[in-house]
């Protein structure tokens, strides 16, 4: 009986050992993220973003790598867009401008989801008038529902109603992306500019101090 207990606080004992184990390692590995600290979106580690083929203003074929050169704000939206899109782009735009002062250079990124109306040209229009950093991007209905899929981006054109004036319903993050780390954190409509701004600024302090 004695042999028995004893058994059964050992086995207590060792499954005790390994849960604190576990829970060691989990927090070991929670710390291995170095912008642990800067995230308000989510926890980090999701699979956000990845390799797009679209067209820029001019007509011509540019890549994720030809775009993403820099910190930059991912947005998709489109410029029929009543209200959402332009105070997200807005709000972007104030963040870039934000973070310019701090010594810091952020660049904006509008994708279309709405490539019948939003013509390479108009997409570049748009997003020049937003800020001087601004790049806008359209392409065929193939092309961005590609981009769209690699950055998790639900859309959807409205049925009904007049067939030139219809709406297209999209879901609305900004996300930051860094070169050589991809995705960073996401940033939701209506989140106010200055805590966007530290949010990106947390992000760029460290990836900064890295190189």
């Amino acid at each position: 009986m004695v042999r028995i207990y004893a058994l059964a606080a050992a086995l207590v004992t060792v499954g005790f050992l390994g849960w604190t184990g576990w829970m060691v390692l989990e927090r070991q590995g929670a710390g291995d993220d170095r912008f642990a600290a800067c995230r308000q979106g989510q926890t980090g580690g999701a699979d956000i973003g990845g390799p797009f083929s679209l067209l820029d203003k001019d007509g011509n074929t540019v890549t994720d790598q030809d775009v993403l050169t820099g910190p930059t704000l991912v947005y998709f939206g489109y410029t029929f867009c009543p209200d959402v899109c332009p105070l997200d782009m807005s709000r972007n735009a104030e963040v870039a401008d934000i973070l310019e002062e701090q010594g810091m250079e952020l660049n904006l990124l509008f994708i279309t989801v709405d490539p019948a109306r939003d013509t390479p040209q108009i997409a570049g229009e748009f997003a020049d008038n937003v800020h001087p950093r601004a790049t806008g991007l359209s392409g065929s209905p193939e092309q961005i529902a590609a981009a769209a899929k690699a950055y998790r981006v639900y859309f959807k054109k409205q049925d009904g109603g007049d067939p030139e004036y219809y709406l297209v319903d999209h879901s609305a993050f900004s996300y930051l992306m860094l070169p050589g780390t991809g995705f960073a954190d996401f940033y939701k409509h209506g989140a106010p500019a200055d805590e966007v701004a530290k949010g990106a600024a947390c992000f760029l302090d460290i990836a900064a101090s890295a190189n």
